[in-house]
């Protein structure tokens, strides 16, 4: 029997609890090292210290000693980012002992039957809000700007019909990129617009596997070589379905191989910016539900991420570019955690990932080449980079994050212990008197 806020827990519950927290987790995109470590420490909560864990993208084992029963749990789906934010506070209540594990367990069940915040159609004018800050970023010209919009709403109305058609739901890569490419070539076969490429891209941003990809290349990167290699496998899957569907459509139009180059139009000026961050933001909000409080923190971080990605642009390049975005992202989302401790960070860190589009950079480049088989070599290594980047930079922001927050711990635990009376001070284990002052061991 366990212990937890004055009440016992029994090591079935225990485990059970485990197992659905830990699936919960893994449904809200976190990658799996952290999955384990986080679910381990609530394990030491619970007085478990020899909880073992394995996980992966698709189910959580677990037992909470060496030898003894185990139980697994299969992950049922992604959760919204409300959902992940309930996940991440009833964790954090886990670890503060401020609530028991029944009630626990009941709030990870009950959270998967919550219903979205906004209505259908609010979550759909959501989704055409975030392609249209996305082109206003990527493409930003009047025409290629309402034709991402266009093809959202085309995008959207897919997405909800593979909700109720399961062979739909199935080939929706492929469908919803040849629809949009086919009405993207249209306009640019009528003169309308230029750079189809770009333009077609941010209405498929939602749908991209670009958090897929960067998670998959820093599991790698930290050893959870089984999850890392699986969603790498299934991103690139999923990008190739992408690209199927648009090159397929390039077939059914006679379009100039210059058209279909990487070309950026940039007809509008600096403040397309600034206003597609703003409603990547706010349609976020509408898609993903998260509490609106968490909003300013979101577009806190999309700031953050997009000037450092830019700034890396100016003096180097994508690739520099792609690293500083996720430093700043993964960084940023720490810091707005550790000054807002309520605040989830991975609610706030997980837009970033539109925003910086790996997977739209997958598809763009699997375009070109699929139509220039010539450029392979260079094609294939400018993708990996890219993604290598933003992985690389996600793991150097969370360590550099983590070392932050361990500095100002125990610069707060000192200050506290300072603070307080002598007889209130905790021991020291050697001499057993009251500790002064913080020690270096």
């Amino acid at each position: 029997m366990t212990a937890t806020s004055g009440r016992t827990t029994s090591e079935q519950d225990a485990r059970t609890l485990l197992v659905h927290l830990g699936t919960a987790m893994v449904a809200t995109g976190q990658p799996i090292n952290e999955v384990e470590d986080e679910l381990a420490e609530v394990g030491r909560a619970l007085g478990h210290p020899g909880t073992q864990i394995a996980a992966g993208p698709t189910g959580v084992m677990l037992s909470l000693s060496s030898g003894a029963p185990s139980a697994y749990e299969a992950v049922t789906g992604a959760l919204r980012l409300d959902q992940a934010a309930q996940v991440r506070e009833i964790r954090r209540d886990l670890l503060l002992g401020r609530v028991d594990a029944a009630t626990a367990d009941q709030r990870l069940l009950d959270l998967r039957h919550q219903p979205p915040r906004y209505p259908v159609w609010l979550a759909n004018l959501g989704w055409v809000a975030v392609a249209t800050g996305i082109a206003l970023i990527l493409q930003p010209g009047w025409r290629n700007v309402v034709l991402a919009a266009l093809g959202a709403l085309v995008v959207v109305a897919l997405f909800r019909l593979a909700q109720r058609v399961t062979l739909l739901a199935t080939l929706l890569p492929v469908v919803a990129a040849f629809l949009v490419a086919c009405l993207v070539f249209t306009a640019t076969d009528l003169g309308l617009v230029e750079g189809p490429l770009r333009t077609l891209l941010p209405p498929l941003a939602v749908l991209l596997p670009g958090a897929l990809l960067v998670t998959a290349m820093s599991e790698l990167a930290t050893g959870d070589m089984v999850a890392g290699s699986s969603r790498l496998i299934f991103g690139l899957v999923q990008v190739l379905l992408f690209t199927l569907g648009v090159v397929a459509a390039t077939r059914l139009f006679d379009l100039p191989r210059e058209a279909l180059r990487n070309v950026r139009v940039d007809d509008l000026g600096w403040w397309t910016a600034p206003l597609g961050l703003v409603l990547i933001c706010a349609g976020i909000g509408l898609l993903e539900s998260p509490p609106v409080r968490l909003l300013p923190w979101i577009l806190v971080v999309l700031v953050l991420a997009f000037a450092a990605q830019g700034l890396g642009q100016h003096y180097s390049g994508p690739v520099l570019g792609s690293f500083l975005g996720a430093v700043a992202a993964s960084l940023g989302s720490y810091v707005v955690e550790a000054v807002v401790p309520d605040l989830p960070r991975l609610v706030v860190f997980l837009p970033s990932f539109w925003l910086l589009v790996p997977g739209s950079l997958g598809v763009l480049s699997a375009t070109e080449l699929a139509l220039d088989p010539g450029g392979a070599t260079a094609t294939v290594l400018g993708v990996v980079t890219l993604v290598s980047a933003l992985a690389l930079g996600l793991l150097v922001g969370t360590a550099a994050a983590q070392s932050l927050r361990s500095v100002l711990r125990r610069a707060r635990r000192i200050r506290v212990r300072t603070h307080l009376p002598l007889d209130h001070r905790p021991d020291d284990p050697a001499t057993g008197a009251p500790l002064a002052q913080e020690t270096d061991r």
